[in-house]
């Protein structure tokens, strides 16, 4: 037969590996996620760099005036 201490024991040894499983698991989600995230991040630096080499020079258009940028209804 089991002692009182043996079945804590053992009830408290379960406890900790459902606990661990359920910690894998989360750490398993958040990798996916940093992962998703970092391509995420890959892409748009990407878009970016070529948004800046299809803009023209900033210089090309020559000073800007702030009037030129009111909505037409002012």
């Amino acid at each position: 037969m089991t002692s009182p201490d043996t079945l804590d024991i053992i009830q408290r040894l379960e406890a900790l590996e459902i606990k661990a499983s359920f910690t894998e698991d989360l750490l398993d989600q958040l990798n996916m996620t940093i992962y998703q995230q970092q391509q995420l991040i890959d892409r748009l630096t990407h878009e970016v760099i070529q948004l800046r080499q299809q803009a023209p020079e900033g210089g090309a258009q020559g000073p800007r005036n702030l009037r030129d940028e009111l909505p037409p209804h002012y």
